[in-house]
């Protein structure tokens, strides 16, 4: 197991998500350590409607947009150790002692099909790892709904999510933190809060990779994922 491990190493070396640069061990190169966009105190908590809290590190623009899109939509799949501890790292720091079961957004059986893989699950595994824990299949998506990423307003991106989640396994009780890629809007995760919500769960906080920075913001750009 340990040549096999080696040679995969040798083959596929771990690199940076955000600028690629080869490097040891998984995670972030020191250089995008000192440059990325992180949230600040204040700011990486963000409340969305109906009063969900949600969590993210980092602002979603240049090299952390084109890491989390390489990530999502061509088969980065790599990128999700390192995203998924910084995702660990937010809700440990937000959330500590508030959830005792992580899940995460899923993605339509059909666009599992065609893209191979879940990236939220991804992201909720690498986390939950890092806990010596398993995340839960909470939910699952019922309806192929149109991308988020294609919507260009609010509200038609809130009208596109409702009704294509459906709780399963024990919800029931709860603490649970939900976990996506990026928040923008909310309307993903507030749709599928709302489901867990109304199958019993006692609360839900959610965590994401990135928020959109607030347009006009130092140069910030409206969030499309």
């Amino acid at each position: 197991m340990r040549a096999a491990a080696a040679l995969l190493d040798l083959l596929f070396p771990p690199k940076c998500p955000f600028c690629r640069r080869v490097l040891d061990a998984p995670g972030v190169c020191p250089a995008c350590e000192k440059s990325l966009p992180w949230t600040d105190e204040a700011r990486g908590l963000r409340e969305l409607p109906g009063g969900l809290l949600c969590a993210a590190p980092l602002w979603y623009e240049g090299p952390v947009r084109e890491a989390v899109r390489r990530f999502k939509f061509r088969g980065g799949v790599t990128a999700a150790g390192p995203l998924g501890a910084l995702i660990a790292q937010a809700a440990a720091d937000r959330f500590s002692g508030e959830f005792d079961a992580v899940t995460w957004v899923p993605v339509s059986a059909e666009r599992l099909r065609k893209r191979g893989y879940d990236q939220s699950r991804l992201l909720a595994e690498r986390a939950c790892k890092l806990w010596g824990a398993e995340p839960e299949a909470l939910l699952r998506k019922v309806r192929d709904n149109p991308a988020q990423s294609g919507l260009e307003s609010a509200e038609a991106r809130w009208r596109n999510t409702q009704g294509v989640y459906q709780a399963q396994g024990d919800p029931a009780g709860r603490r649970i933190l939900l976990i996506d890629d990026v928040c923008s809007t909310g309307a993903t995760l507030v749709s599928a809060a709302g489901t867990l919500l109304t199958a019993g769960a006692a609360g839900v906080v959610c965590a994401a990779a990135a928020f959109p920075r607030p347009e006009g913001e130092n140069g910030g750009e409206k969030g499309k994922e």
